[in-house]
């Protein structure tokens, strides 16, 4: 059985950094696609960024340079160090995965079966 949990939200000034983590189980993680989408109040859930097994990870254009994926296989566990952080961070951010990689399309929400319930990120001075 998978299971997400995402930790690591939180308030924040802008300009300064929070690291989420993913928590998973029953899942391989050098394998395995593991995302992090967010959702903004009244916005659609978009992706933020991903990994996937041993062959890449990923990042929206708006977080490029700002926030940085990874894991730690004996954790079991998906981090995003996310750096720089301003209003327009504010979110729900949610932790997915796939068994599957998806080279194009990878940013799809529906292509990935498995959700965390979701940690809250506020930036705000």
């Amino acid at each position: 059985q998978v299971q997400l949990v995402e930790s690591g939200g939180g308030l924040v000034q802008p300009g300064g950094s929070l690291r989420l983590s993913c928590a998973t189980s029953g899942l391989t993680l050098d394998r395995d696609s593991i995302m992090w989408f967010r959702q903004a109040p009244g916005k659609e859930r978009e992706a933020v960024s991903g990994i996937f097994g041993h062959i890449s990870s990923e990042y929206a254009d708006s977080v490029k340079g700002r926030f940085t994926i990874s894991r730690d296989n004996d954790k079991r566990t998906v981090y995003l160090q996310m750096n720089s952080l301003q209003p327009e961070d504010t979110a729900v951010y949610y932790c997915a995965a796939s068994r599957r990689y998806f080279p194009v399309g990878w940013h799809r929400a529906a292509h990935y079966e498995y959700w965390g319930q979701g940690t809250q990120v506020s930036v705000s001075s």
